[in-house]
């Protein structure tokens, strides 16, 4: 029996290398989490909300449909087989939303202080896996970045996957699409903020990192092959984490976690 159109094996999307992204994509949102803060946030339209009509009562869905009647979307009763039949990742919870794209921003608008927080972002070079951008979009928007810059081509940007994996943050933290992730670091150096290229052979450390404080830019590689070589000599600061075990390296999400909430760290401020 065949896969449905836009499925891999084992759930996760496939990407299509001839069709060029259009946009930062978002315009279907699975997972319970991923939909209340589609909601919560309220910086986009919401055509439909999907629900299945025999799905098990919980706190979640009853948030959901309240603020759903508050902002007035339509919420449709369907059967499990056709939800799963629209659905374009694994176990979407029963639920899944219909919204208008999410918009990206300029790259210049990120690099300004936010609400008076000096910029940190955290820049993706070529991660292709949803669900690790999914998960490091999350880790991102926990520990207070105030922005992710994509590469518009040879990159996961936002699917059903990541909307899911993301659990909400992509609800909550402005993107910038660029042409090329050099250009893009050459650009926000110009507007002062400091590149942090994650690499094991980095010769600072992650830890105690001494710009985090300052306009910083995180710089993560893609899976397996790490930064390009280009980005690689863009960053002004190649940092490497520790690694006390045998193993060679971390996960991409995982490195993003122990390097964003290192910055995080860094920016404590007594009252917090």
């Amino acid at each position: 029996m065949g896969r449905r159109p836009g499925r891999a094996r084992g759930g996760v999307e496939r990407r299509q290398p001839l069709q060029l992204p259009k946009g930062v994509g978002g315009e279907q949102v699975e997972g319970r989490q991923a939909v209340r803060e589609l909601l919560v946030a309220d910086r986009r339209r919401v055509r439909d909300i999907w629900l299945v009509e025999d799905v098990e009562p919980a706190p979640i869905l009853d948030d959901i449909l309240e603020l759903a009647r508050e902002a007035r979307v339509t919420v449709k009763r369907v059967s499990r087989t056709q939800l799963d039949h629209a659905a374009r990742s694994d176990s979407p919870q029963g639920i899944l939303a219909h919204a208008q794209p999410l918009a990206d921003v300029d790259l210049d608008v990120l690099a300004r202080p936010r609400d008076g927080v000096a910029p940190f972002l955290v820049a993706v070079d070529g991660v292709t896996d949803p669900q690790n951008l999914g998960a490091l979009l999350r880790t991102a928007e926990c520990a207070g970045a105030t922005g992710v810059v994509l590469p518009r081509h040879r990159a996961a940007h936002v699917t059903p996957t990541v909307t899911k994996a993301a659990a909400g943050a992509i609800e909550h933290l402005p993107v910038a699409l660029v042409g090329g992730m050099p250009s893009a670091l050459r650009r926000l150096k110009e507007l002062g903020v400091w590149t942090v290229g994650l690499d094991g052979a980095g010769d600072a450390s992650v830890f105690g990192l001494a710009v985090a404080t300052e306009p910083v830019a995180l710089v993560l590689g893609a899976e397996g092959k790490g930064l390009s070589r280009l980005v690689r000599e863009r960053c002004d600061v190649l940092a490497a984490i520790p690694l006390r075990g045998r193993l060679a390296s971390l996960n991409v999400s995982a490195a993003a976690a122990v390097a964003c909430f290192e910055v995080a760290k860094r920016r404590l401020t007594p009252s917090d």
